[in-house]
Parts: C-alpha cells; structure tokens; sequence
C-alpha cells in the first residue's frame, strides 16, 4: 500500500502541498528562527509558492527533503525538518528543524525528530545525520541532545549576530 506521511502519535511528516505556503512564509522569515538559519534575505510568497509547486522529494537526485511537521491533534502544518547537502558517497546529510512560535515547547520537534531517525538509516540509507547549531540556541541544542546527537566539534564565530558572532556546535547522530 502506498503511503504519502510518516507519523506517529504526536505528528506526521508529508511533502509540502500548496497550502502550506503561508505558514513556511511565516516560517522562513520568523525573526527568531532567521538568526540561527543560513538565509540572507526574506523569503517571498511567490519563491515559496514557486518550490512547493516544483517540490521533488527525491532525496537522492535532489541531495535534500523538505518535510512538512503536522501536529496530529488538530491537523495543523506547524514547521518544516529538512535533510540538507546529502553526500551519498558517505551516506551523510544535515538536518535543522523549524517550528512556528506557537507550538515551540510542546514536543512535536522531538516527535518529528525521531521519525526521521528512523526513517533515514531505514529508507534513505544513511550513516548519519549532522546538525549545526549555535551555541546560544539552547532549545535546539537540547532537543538535538535528547534525539541522541553527541557534539563533536565547535565552529568558532559561525553566525552572526548583528555586529558580534557566536560560535556554533556541530552535532552528529551516527547509526549503527
């Protein structure tokens, strides 16, 4: 039987249809999450609408995934998790996670977390996933920790915050 989402109790994971434009707008130009992401300027409606309409979920032709977070409760796109800058040749690609202000702190970052750690050794053929996190976003250092990534190493003045820098820690999840 064919299946279109990856889900367990608290949300489902589902490629990203055009319906979800507004709130990956409100995602990838939230202030918050702007100062931890690699974006450089705002992202537009019609960029968004544009990527949703010409989405290939093909991990290995494309070298990422975007997947979109829907809380199971109420049905709810709330945030996206991507695999990014996928090397087949050693089985590795990076992941971040974004959630919309709301529905920060209620566990569904974690629950889409560990699907993806499920779902890439198993169906993507992966070795492991790296995650880039700065040293002053402690929500996403911990949720990384209690999804089993170990730090392995600090990038020294990684991201900018206005004039100053901060360092970001590189974390690795490697399965067995």
């Amino acid at each position: 039987m064919y299946q279109n989402t990856l889900s367990n109790e608290l949300v489902e994971l589902r490629a990203p249809e055009p319906g979800d434009v507004d709130m990956l707008f409100m995602l990838e130009n939230d202030p918050d999450c702007s100062q931890y992401s690699f974006a450089t300027a705002p992202m537009s409606r019609q960029a968004l609408w544009d990527y949703v309409n010409n989405y290939n979920g093909d991990f290995h032709a494309m070298r990422q995934l975007r997947l979109i977070i829907v809380e199971r409760a109420g049905g709810n796109a709330v945030g996206a998790i991507d695999l990014t800058d996928y090397d087949p040749a050693n089985s590795r690609a990076f992941v971040g996670v974004g959630l919309l202000p709301a529905w920060r702190g209620k566990g569904l970052a974690s629950a889409a977390m560990q699907i993806v750690l499920d779902y890439a050794p198993a169906r993507l053929g992966l070795h492991q996933l790296v995650a880039v996190v700065a040293d002053d976003n402690r929500e996403s250092l911990a949720l990384f920790r209690r999804a089993g990534f170990k730090a392995c190493g600090k990038l020294r003045s990684w991201h900018r915050r206005g004039r100053s820098f901060v360092d970001a820690i590189l974390l690795q999840h490697l399965f067995a």
